[in-house]
């Protein structure tokens, strides 16, 4: 049972990890590897509306997404996006990053090997992993402007949709400790963090749900 307290935190820690851009259009697209196909539809719709003429999808497969994705989550979305009505010669593969900070430095790769001009990136995301991919993106790529979307989804619809509360609550506590740590290890800018944003990760942290935590010794 997830108590009163502990819910209100996590609505602060989603709150805090989307960076509520306003999507407009940009020179690419790039959809962010992960267990959640609802990326690839988030990138398809914003394709559609006509926010970027070319989508690079960004992934290779993990301990979560490796019997979901067999080819690859990469792969997997651009089936998706096809599906959706995408064109294939809109969409890029990158097949190789097993992290966000490879699916920045290799989508730059990529693009830059095809000659394509890149001024501003619509970067699509889980909902809660918006903050820190834009930090990320930011350090590894500062030429470029970053605009940062997800599905428009509240935490109780995206809880639904996984139909595991405990779990989604430990992904938003490693995600808001990735926040707080990789800044001084060269992984991404360094933020601001709002002192009720760490009190309510240090609650969830004490409740224990700390099963995405990554080792600090």
């Amino acid at each position: 049972m997830i108590s009163v307290q502990a819910w209100s935190d996590a609505h602060l820690l989603w709150d805090f990890q989307q960076m509520h851009h306003e999507p407009r259009p940009c020179s690419v697209g790039v959809g962010l590897g992960s267990h959640d196909l609802g990326v690839a539809d988030v990138t398809a719709d914003l394709y559609r509306r006509g926010m970027m003429p070319l989508i690079v999808f960004t992934g290779a497969t993990s301990r979560t997404t490796r019997e979901r994705m067999p080819r690859g989550e990469a792969e997997h979305y651009r089936e998706r996006a096809l599906e959706l009505g995408v064109p294939a010669d809109a969409v890029l593969v990158e097949p190789n990053a097993r992290n966000t900070g490879e699916n920045i430095r290799f989508s730059r790769s990529l693009l830059a090997e095809r000659g394509v001009d890149v001024s501003s990136v619509l970067l699509v995301s889980k909902p809660y992993e918006e903050r820190r991919a834009h930090a990320t993106a930011r350090k590894l790529w500062p030429e470029v402007e970053f605009v940062s979307a997800s599905a428009p989804m509240t935490l109780a619809e995206y809880v639904d949709s996984i139909q595991d509360t405990r779990l989604v609550l430990d992904m938003l506590v490693g995600a808001q400790q990735r926040l707080l740590i990789y800044p001084e290890q060269g992984f991404m800018i360094r933020q601001e963090i709002p002192e009720s944003v760490a009190a309510a990760y240090d609650r969830l942290c004490g409740e224990g749900f700390t099963s995405r935590l990554v080792p600090t010794s």
